[in-house]
Parts: structure tokens; sequence; C-alpha cells
């Protein structure tokens, strides 16, 4: 599919309120065909997501210890989590112990997500998955580990209030870009 028959899709699944506030721009540049090329994501005409370019105003992070180290990230431990733990170690191991190497083990698996999902945003990923998206039920591209799909399904005029209100902790866990879209679509309901 040609990019200005993508971009009309993906523009006409977006929600009322941000028509015409969210854009998406491929600049192609004919001679440098083996080149993947950019691509933007922009708000109010500002590029607020640019796939290949780590220098936006999104934080990018530079490494996993980045990311486990900080504190807007919160990763809530379950009883599951540590009772993996309890299993994994040898002896007994204090209760409040347990819970700090649960968080450590999520906060890594987290990190190594987030670094794999930083690393594959070029224009030719963001439009195997704009196609991904187009085919895909919503509530796949939900719960996705995929940033992009996030994205495209935070803007999506298929998610409703009620939903974009009810997934505010499944947010606190994602990529910034993807926490700035679903403020971005809260703010507008």
């Amino acid at each position: 599919m040609s990019w200005s028959k993508l971009k009309q899709q993906l523009e006409g699944f977006l929600s009322p309120a941000l028509q015409g506030r969210v854009e998406y721009r491929a600049p192609g540049y004919r001679y440098f065909a083996d080149k993947s090329g950019i691509c933007y994501i922009s708000v109010d005409k500002k590029n607020v997501l640019n796939l290949g370019d780590k220098t936006n105003t999104i934080r990018w992070y530079a490494s996993e210890l980045d990311i486990r180290n900080d504190p807007g990230i919160r990763i809530p431990v379950t009883d599951d989590d540590i009772e993996a733990v309890r299993q994994t170690a040898k002896g007994p191991i204090p209760e409040d112990r347990l819970i700090v190497m649960a968080r450590s083990r999520l906060s890594t698996e987290h990190a190594k997500e987030l670094m794999a999902a930083q690393a594959a945003l070029t224009k030719s990923n963001f439009i195997v998955v704009a196609n991904q998206f187009l085919t895909t039920p919503i509530e796949e591209s939900l719960e996705s580990n995929d940033m992009v799909l996030n994205i495209l399904a935070l803007v999506d005029r298929r998610v409703g209030k009620k939903r974009i209100i009810g997934m505010s902790e499944k947010m606190r866990l994602k990529h910034p870009v993807v926490q700035y879209f679903y403020e971005l679509r809260r703010w507008t309901l």
C-alpha cells in the first residue's frame, strides 16, 4: 500500500477530537531507495515522535539502567511474582527482601522490553506496524507491547472514554511516548 493511502486510512481512524491535531508524516527521498527513511507523528504541527531520531521532546532511554532508575516507572509486584522468587531462592528469605528481589526482576524485564521497542522505530517498521494495526482488532493493539501499535490504538476513535479512563494503571508501565499519547487522548475526552 502506498504511503498516501496508508496515511489517509490512519487519519480516518483518528478520534474526532484529534482530527487535524495528530498527523502522520513521512518525507520521502527519491534517491535513497535503500534507506528506511524517517517518519513523524506530530501533534499540533510539532514532531512528537520522530521515528528514527532519538532527539525529540519525549524521553528516550540510553540504557536499561536509566529505565530501572526512573522514578516515574512504578512496577506493581503481585503475589505470583513474590512466589516465583521464593521458588528460585535457596533457603529462607525475609518477606520485604522478596518484594525487592521481585521488583528488581520485573524492572529488568520491563527495561529490556522498552529498549527493544525503542530500537525498532524506523519508517519501514512503521509501515509494517500500521498495516498490522489496520488488520487486527483494536483490543490486540491496545494490549500489544509494540509502542507504535499502542499509539495508533490510543488515538483511534473506536476506543471510548470508559476504556481510556480504565487503562490508567496499565499506562504507567508503558514508554513515555505512549504515556504522552494516552494523556493527550484523555484530556480530549
